[in-house]
């Protein structure tokens, strides 16, 4: 990774300080920059989404110079990163390798993406990894082939102030790989997430929220498209959620 030179690199996760894919991710980067930290939660935070801990205290555990363990959200430790544990500022951040796929609509849950946004709050580039994966079939080795030139790509690019970039690897051998596609986040149809009702030994009733292969058309040009074609997906996301398209007709309406 011939653009890291010089860099102080922030790691960040929503699987976990032990999870596979901090683990490949810390291999790729540490040989080629000045300083790598990793501050990733102490257990798993699927799902946390851009929360914070705001009733509860965290905890720090260090585990050598440069990792640390945070009981807290993915949010919690880019701010404890960037804030409490380097002596400087990163330079950039990266979060992830994610173990599951963060496409369309998963980014509004993603703890992965959303470490990756509080650095882009906080002006430091940054730049959210997943890999989509069948769960018996995990391709490690296809995110350690590509994840390098990604990110020289997106580095030399550049990540333009209130963005981050959203990157994912498709589930498959990196010998069928098509290529790298920069593209829109995709959408798909409502009910992806549904609560499925479960009664336990005291006859109370509970209710996991279980994950629904909702049938959809992939529309081409999107993240969903480019892995339904085996390619690598590359998006930029603002922070700026402002709808512009309704800006007028609310203008209007209160005029």
């Amino acid at each position: 990774m011939k653009n890291l030179n010089g860099h102080r690199v922030l790691l960040c996760n929503d699987d976990g300080i032990e999870a596979d894919g901090i683990k490949l991710l810390e291999r790729l980067v540490k040989p080629h920059c000045d300083e790598t930290w990793v501050v990733a939660p102490a257990e798993e935070q699927s799902g946390a989404s851009h929360s914070i801990s705001m009733h509860n205290p965290i905890r720090h555990r260090q585990l050598d110079a440069h990792r640390h363990a945070i009981k807290g959200t993915p949010t919690d430790c880019a701010l404890m990163g960037i804030y409490e544990l380097m002596p400087e500022p990163p330079s950039l951040l990266l979060s992830g390798i994610n173990w599951g796929a963060n496409l369309a609509e998963d980014l509004t849950y993603s703890g992965t993406a959303s470490a990756a946004m509080e650095g882009a709050l906080l002006g430091v580039p940054s730049v959210a990894m997943s890999l989509v994966h069948a769960f018996e079939e995990v391709h490690w080795e296809t995110a350690e082939r590509f994840a390098p030139e990604v990110i020289d790509g997106i580095l030399d690019a550049g990540i333009a102030p209130g963005t981050f970039v959203n990157v994912n690897f498709p589930p498959v051998a990196p010998d069928k790989v098509k290529g790298i596609r920069v593209c829109r986040l995709g959408q798909r149809p409502p009910g992806s997430f549904k609560p499925t009702k479960r009664t336990d030994a005291r006859r109370k009733d509970y209710w996991w929220i279980k994950i629904m292969r909702v049938d959809h058309d992939v529309t081409r040009g999107t993240d969903l498209d480019a892995i339904e074609n085996n390619e690598i997906s590359v998006t930029p996301i603002q922070l700026d959620m402002t709808a512009d398209r309704s800006l007028k007709a609310l203008e209007a309406s209160f005029a």
